[in-house]
């Protein structure tokens, strides 16, 4: 396959493969790499210090887990809710989003419904209200 900046050499032990069908596999790879990458990265797995076979399996799970809720929370939600690059003016504010900007999406969403809550029952003065949300920008 020819590319603007050199091209790559697909190969299958298939000979009836389709050239549609080399390209559709070593997406389907690229696909299954980068998540791996982001339950390595992002979660952390397989730096649990756990003491038995079965207890590693079970993290190993767990973060799979976690990994799919995460992308599932942010299936149909648009880029706005789940990239904020204030922070960061230097990085392109059209990228797509990363597991990485999906997870911190929902913990802000997390925290800020739970300080909201706190805030609607206690009727809170008002300068506690914007520490709480200031906080909230800082925990996530």
């Amino acid at each position: 396959m020819k590319e603007d900046h050199g091209w790559f050499a697909f190969f299958s032990t298939d000979l009836d493969a389709s050239v549609v069908d080399l390209l559709q596999a070593f997406a389907d790879r690229s696909t299954i790499e980068q998540d791996f990458h982001d339950v390595k990265e992002v979660w952390g797995s397989g730096q649990q210090q756990v003491r038995n076979i079965w207890t590693n399996a079970a993290a190993y799970n767990l973060n799979l887990w976690m990994h799919t809720l995460v992308e599932l929370w942010g299936w149909r939600r648009e880029h706005s809710q789940l990239v904020d690059r204030g922070d960061s003016p230097w990085d392109d504010p059209d990228r797509r989003p990363s597991h990485a900007d999906r997870r911190k999406a929902l913990r802000h969403q997390i925290l800020q419904n739970q300080f909201q809550a706190i805030a609607n029952d206690w009727r809170s003065p008002q300068k506690i209200i914007q520490l709480t949300e200031s906080l909230v920008t800082l925990a996530a």
